[in-house]
């Protein structure tokens, strides 16, 4: 079995987005919650939120979906310069992403990206993937979340393993849907990068939560963001 990495997560935010920890002292204030009722709502200890606001710790996944939940927002609001639209805002809302665009979160299983980052409450995911497991002793627990799944392999090669099916191989180009609420888990079969488009229905939240889950609790020091390109 492969030796355990430490699970690091980073988040690298549009370099218009406010930074995360800003946004949480933010809406606190505006709640009028302390530390320590954040702390209450998120199972997080004070020292910890008061890093995260400081700028003084790194945002894993599973502290982003603790706090989003906390605060009953969505995960966007940490990172989007969009106020929160309602349900009958989504009429002709539109949403271009340039090539390296988004916000990346990294993992020890996937390289995540997230186009149209800045569209809160949005009723389909889209995430480009770079698959870095390469078993599933190495993969850890399948996931779970609420939903379907469509999957394309932009680059080399993946196999699919699901607790009701054999292992699927895909190559560049296949593509497969499958109910997302089965235990799955994406594994590189190929030398060099392999890369998947996927789209998940079910929700933001569910699908954070399903990461969350799978996520550890070991990370890394924080590394700097990468800022958003510039058009022109």
């Amino acid at each position: 079995m492969p030796a355990k990495r430490s699970k690091t997560v980073i988040v690298a935010a549009p370099a218009a987005a406010p930074n995360p920890g800003v946004a949480l002292r933010a809406l606190r204030r505006q709640r009028g919650w302390t530390l320590a009722e954040i702390g209450a709502r998120t199972g997080l200890p004070i020292s910890t939120l008061s890093k995260i606001e400081n700028g003084k710790m790194s945002l894993s996944f599973d502290k982003l979906t603790r706090i989003a939940q906390g605060l009953e927002v969505d995960i966007g609001e940490l990172f989007s310069n969009q106020p929160p639209a309602g349900n009958d805002a989504f009429s002709g809302r539109r949403s271009i992403t340039r090539a390296g665009e988004g916000y990346a979160i990294r993992t020890e299983n996937y390289d995540h990206l997230y186009p149209a980052s800045e569209l809160l409450n949005k009723r389909l995911v889209p995430i480009i993937a770079e698959v870095r497991a390469r078993s599933l002793d190495e993969f850890g627990e399948l996931i779970r979340h609420s939903g379907e799944e469509f999957a394309m392999v932009l680059e080399g090669a993946i196999e699919l393993h699901t607790e009701l099916y054999a292992p699927a191989r895909l190559e560049t180009g296949d593509s497969i849907y499958f109910d997302s609420a089965m235990g799955h888990a994406y594994i590189a079969a190929a030398p060099g990068r392999c890369r998947v488009l996927a789209v998940c229905s079910g929700g933001e939240a569910h699908l954070r939560e399903a990461m969350a889950r799978q996520d550890a609790a070991r990370y890394e020091p924080p590394r700097p963001s990468r800022a958003r390109r510039e058009d022109g």
